[in-house]
C-alpha cells in the first residue's frame, strides 16, 4: 500500500506524538490535559479499529491534531 493516503496517516500518528511532547515540554499542556489526549487517542484507536477495516483511525487522529495545534499554538499555525 503506497501513496498519498499513507502518508498522510504516517504524518498524522507522528505529528499527534510530537505535538503531545512539545506541548508538555512548553508548558502549554499540563500532564492532565496530555492523559485526556491520550485517553481520547487511545479511545479512538481501538474503538474505531474494527469499524471499516480500521478506515476511520487516521481522521480521528487527524481531528485530534487538529485540536492539539489549538491548544499548543494557541490558534491556527501561520504559514507565512
Amino acid at each position: 500500500m503506497a501513496g498519498a493516503p499513507v502518508v498522510g496517516a504516517f504524518i498524522a500518528r507522528w505529528g499527534f506524538w510530537i505535538l503531545l511532547v512539545i506541548g508538555v515540554a512548553a508548558g502549554e499542556l499540563r500532564i492532565r490535559g496530555a492523559a485526556v489526549f491520550l485517553g481520547l487517542w487511545l479511545a479512538g484507536r481501538f474503538a474505531l479499529a474494527s469499524v471499516l477495516y480500521g478506515g476511520l483511525v487516521t481522521p480521528y487522529i487527524a481531528v485530534l491534531d487538529i485540536a492539539l495545534v489549538f491548544v499548543v499554538f494557541k490558534g491556527d499555525v501561520r504559514l507565512t
